[in-house]
């Protein structure tokens, strides 16, 4: 993967490194390589200071940052971010039976509609991963 020049800076490289750690190597070389001209600013602003500098600040755990993200990202109705961040989560050491509780709360706080596709998106993505894994063991 050849970077822009503009992702040249160290803030971005740790910022890749991070968000490597979380999301993995294929979704972030996928987000990478799928830069444009007019996505560029969007994706250097989010790995640097979301992943170079939020995700590191020491306040809270990368487990907590996972799994406040998933209750933020079923508010939101953001799936295809949830996806991504159960994903993460899991990588991060959250497990299943946290996620559901997590999708549970949600369904308090924002309805029952917005868990309900939480919940089916977090069993989807949970499936998906543990396959990999097995496929790759």
């Amino acid at each position: 993967m050849t970077l822009r020049p503009e992702f040249q800076t160290d803030l971005f490289e740790k910022g890749v490194a991070v968000r490597r750690e979380v999301l993995g190597d294929a979704h972030v070389e996928r987000s990478l390589n799928s830069v444009n001209d007019l996505t560029a600013p969007l994706q250097k602003m989010v790995t640097e200071y979301c992943w170079g500098d939020l995700w590191q600040r020491p306040g809270l755990s990368r487990q907590q940052r996972s799994m406040i993200n998933i209750g933020m990202l079923i508010a939101m109705n953001r799936l295809h971010e949830l996806r991504v961040h159960v994903r993460g989560a899991l990588r991060n050491g959250v497990t299943e039976q946290e996620i559901v509780e997590i999708v549970l709360q949600t369904a308090i706080y924002c309805g029952a509609p917005a868990a309900l596709d939480g919940m089916r998106t977090a069993v989807e993505t949970i499936e998906a991963y543990k396959n990999e894994l097995a496929e790759t063991a």
